[in-house]
């Protein structure tokens, strides 16, 4: 176990910070969710199908910045910084082409897709009203993501709860005034939700561009720097980005089929389920913190040639995870009931929520330590292709046929289905020790010359 209490100290401010910025962004998701809750089931319902593809669109942001993460974190352990703008203007390409291609398929399709996920009209003719205007959303989001994500290789943590933070407030404020029309506002119901996300959205960018322009004195990065490019990062990037790309693109995907398999159980199921996920989000930010922190140490320590501190570090980091999943699955478990209180559902929607909840406080624990390890020690040691190989067997070879079989084969009750759509957090952990204990994760990513 590392016993610098230096590194205690500076891992829990990092994980804290993330962690802070993770709650204040999931925190929106949860005021829509709340707000459109108590306004109707079918709002509610229509809405969580629409962030099926906004989840999609984050992890391939995810993927996309990740990378460059990744790449920036070892650079910036080698004490070079100059390659680091034109490994984000990598990103950014790579981000903005993503989320394009998804804004055109929503502002062409977006009833055929919503018809993919459910067969209840109501949810559908509510989405169609909130996908006509989030769509706008998707460009402005993938662009702040990944710049706030690659200035976090250098340690800047703070831009990203400052945006977070004020897309809260607005975000609030908007709906309250838009949704119900209050304060002599339209009441938009559903509509005005999705306004208020595009208005906060916007605002966030802003934030950004204003802190690159007049607060960032690191990498002074400018918009010529991130268009002009040097082109041989490019297939750097890509070596070490795709992977990463390809594990979180399959992951939204899988996410969205398991919405379907849900959304066909009926309106209750689709309600529960849009309420456990995001309480699960919530409650859980600090093991993605964690996760997140764990990368960046990890990738640091790396290009920094202190090989010999990474086993102590290893140890040490998977204790704290497990320690902040059985301290994240409690607290899950204990917060159901007030929590359901805030929301106007069904008797069959809340008692569903609330077994769903109690599922999701006992995989918690196998999350906090396996997509910690893979995503934070793995994937910032330099192996990004590992999560990608694990992830393809897992979900699309045992989670997703297995949870179909249970819905449509043998008609298992909705808790029964969404336990196996959630139990590969669990056994996860198999491989991931495995692949932790053969120490071929670590690996340079950065040029030698570099």
């Amino acid at each position: 176990m590392v016993k610098d209490k230096n590194f205690y100290k500076t891992f829990a401010i990092l994980t804290l910070s993330l962690a802070l910025q993770n709650l204040l962004t999931y925190s929106v998701n949860l005021a829509d969710n709340v707000m459109l809750g108590q306004y109707s089931q079918a709002a509610l319902s229509g809405s969580s199908l629409c962030n099926q593809v906004q989840f999609l669109l984050q992890m391939l942001v995810v993927g996309a910045g990740e990378g460059a993460v990744v790449m920036g974190a070892q650079y910036w352990g080698k004490k070079n910084l100059a390659p680091i703008p034109h490994i984000i203007g990598c990103a950014l390409r790579f981000g903005l082409a993503l989320a394009a291609v998804l804004f055109v398929i929503v502002l062409l399709f977006p009833a055929q897709l919503l018809g993919l996920l459910t067969t209840s009209q109501s949810a559908i003719e509510q989405g169609v009203q909130y996908f006509r205007i989030i769509c706008f959303t998707y460009l402005i989001f993938t662009a702040t993501n990944i710049l706030v994500a690659s200035l976090r290789s250098i340690g800047v943590v703070k831009i990203g709860y400052m945006i977070s933070a004020s897309t809260l407030c607005i975000n609030i404020c908007l709906n309250y005034c838009l949704i119900y029309g209050n304060f002599g506002f339209p009441e938009l119901g559903i509509r005005g939700a999705a306004i208020a996300t595009l208005v906060s959205r916007t605002v966030e960018l802003l934030i950004v561009i204003w802190y690159l322009k007049f607060r960032e004195h690191t990498l002074h990065l400018t918009l010529r720097k991130l268009l002009f490019i040097d082109r041989s990062y490019v297939h750097d990037y890509v070596h070490v980005s795709l992977p990463v790309l390809l594990n979180q693109a399959q992951w939204g995907l899988a996410q969205m089929v398991q919405t379907g398999i849900l959304g066909h159980l009926g309106d209750a199921a689709i309600a529960a389920n849009a309420i456990a996920v995001i309480v699960f989000q919530v409650l859980s930010v600090v093991a993605y913190g964690a996760a997140s922190a764990s990368g960046i140490v990890v990738g640091r320590t790396i290009g920094e040639g202190r090989e010999d501190f990474l086993r102590p570090l290893v140890r040490t980091l998977q204790v704290l995870f497990v320690t902040i999943g059985l301290c994240s699955g409690a607290l899950i478990f204990l917060a159901r009931t007030p929590i359901l209180t805030l929301y106007r559902i069904t008797p069959e929607a809340h008692d569903l929520a609330m077994q769903f909840m109690a599922v999701l406080a006992l995989t918690t624990v196998g999350t906090a330590y396996q997509m910690a390890c893979d995503n934070g020690i793995i994937r910032g040691g330099g192996d990004t292709s590992f999560s990608a190989k694990m992830n393809l067997i897992s979900m699309w070879c045992i989670v997703v046929p297995g949870a179909a079989l249970a819905a449509f084969v043998f008609e298992l009750p909705p808790v029964v289905v969404f336990f196996f759509l959630k139990w590969d957090q669990l056994y996860k952990a198999i491989p991931v020790v495995l692949r932790l204990r053969s120490w071929k994760w670590v690996k340079k990513v950065t040029r030698a010359d570099a």
